[in-house]
């Protein structure tokens, strides 16, 4: 007697095994997005806490600043404009009466002290003249009780300079940087490490360099006491708005 053989029958193919992939992805993406939202809703005054004890763990007693490319944090922002307002009243107090070609200006990097040529050195030079010590002499004793970083940089005009002593603009911007910035740190004992020298050539005008008026302006040193950490050279076309913020000290 025969026996019948049993066939094999595999089980009938799931045609809905994506559903599971699907729902997977829906899962993730959920919670992707619950945890974007979550990140969303920041808590300012625990920001501010936190702001304040990372301030304190690197050594600042006040809050930091953070910045970016939209600036600075509003919260902030206040506060730095009062700094560099009391900052600047104390520099034109200072230096009132010591000479002319002075002028203030108050900008997103700080407190600006514009020294024009004519105060500081005859043309060609980079050795300051004796008239013009005594201002330097002033402001450096204002700089000396603050903690701000300064910049201190050299410009020029468009005039081009050949000698064996200064064979561009480029040295001569920069010589004349660093000896307004040495002679303030070995005269008054400035922190070095706060200090920094560079020359910008013709390269930053306050004004175009259009007229012999124009010229003298752009040929000068330029004095940054640093409120913020936004410590970079001017972005173009801010040049024109410092100059109309800037008051001359008689």
């Amino acid at each position: 007697m025969k026996r019948r053989r049993k066939h094999a029958h595999g089980e009938p193919e799931n045609h809905e095994r994506w559903l599971l992939t699907y729902a997977d992805m829906i899962t993730l993406l959920l919670g992707l997005f619950a945890i974007l939202y979550a990140f969303s809703k920041i808590d300012s005054a625990k920001y501010a806490a936190m702001v304040t004890a990372l301030g304190d763990v690197f050594g600042s007693g006040k809050e930091g600043v953070i910045v970016g490319k939209t600036g600075v944090m509003p919260g902030s922002l206040a506060a730095i404009q009062s700094e560099r307002n009391q900052i600047a009243q104390e520099v034109r107090r200072a230096v009132e009466g010591t000479g002319a070609g002075i002028a203030v200006s108050n900008n997103e990097r700080g407190v600006t002290v514009h020294m024009m040529e004519q105060l500081l050195f005859s043309s060609g030079s980079a050795d300051l003249k004796e008239s013009s010590l005594p201002t330097l002499d002033a402001l450096a004793e204002v700089i000396k009780k603050l903690p701000n970083d300064i910049r201190v940089e050299g410009h020029t005009d468009d005039v081009p300079i050949a000698t064996q002593r200064f064979p561009s603009n480029w040295h001569l911007s920069v010589n004349r940087a660093v000896n307004t910035a040495h002679y303030m740190m070995m005269r008054h004992d400035l922190d070095a490490e706060k200090i920094s020298v560079v020359g910008y050539a013709e390269y930053q005008p306050l004004v175009p360099n259009s007229s012999a008026e124009n010229r003298g302006r752009n040929r000068r040193v330029d004095i940054i006491i640093v409120t913020n950490v936004a410590s970079g050279p001017p972005a173009q076309g801010s040049t024109a708005a410092v100059h109309q913020q800037s008051k001359v000290v008689p």
